[in-house]
Order: structure tokens, then sequence, then C-alpha cells
């Protein structure tokens, strides 16, 4: 196992992953924190609810990404296994908020 420090937010995660995957986790922060920052101003929300509206942001462009597809290829250059592992982020990530969030 190996850890991968991401800055997200304004915020630093630190995220357990399998050993090689580092690159691969850190790219997929490197999402997370675009599209946050894309959110405009997130000072003053929980940690749980700014990671949600990320999530489901994602979550939402992956679903009409693979509508306009078919589920084919949803994005050039991202593999059906990466799409596949980014949804499956997406949705682990809205459980914890909403357990965060009680």
């Amino acid at each position: 196992m190996s850890n991968v420090k991401l800055e997200i937010g304004g915020r630093h995660f630190t995220v357990a992953c399998a050993e090689g995957e580092e690159d691969h986790v850190t790219g997929l922060g490197e999402m997370i924190a675009t599209k946050i920052a894309t959110m405009g101003d997130v000072t003053g929300q929980s940690e749980s609810r700014m990671l949600l509206f990320a999530a489901l942001l994602l979550a939402d462009e992956l679903h009409d990404a693979n509508s306009r597809t078919g589920g084919a290829n949803p994005q050039p250059g991202l593999s059906p296994a990466s799409a596949q592992k980014l949804d499956s982020i997406a949705e682990r990530l809205e459980n914890l908020a909403s357990r965060l969030e009680g």
C-alpha cells in the first residue's frame, strides 16, 4: 500500500492506494480539485458537502457522456475501465458525504 497526498478545495487529504496506482489516484484527485475550483468559493462549506457536490457534478458529467455515447467510451482518452472507476469513486464520495453529514 502507498499513500498519496491530495489538495482539494484548499484542504489536504491522504489517500491509501495500491502500489503503482499513485499517479492514477493523483490524477483523479486533480480532476476533483479542478471541479471544486469551478464551483467557486467553497470556504465555509463542510468538507463532506464540498466533496458531495464535486462528486455529483462529476457523476452528472459521466452520466451525460455515457448517454451521448451509449456507454462505449464516454470521453476521449478515458477508457471504459477508467470511466467505471470514476463512476465508482463518485458513488463512494456521495456515500461518504452522506455518512459524514448524518
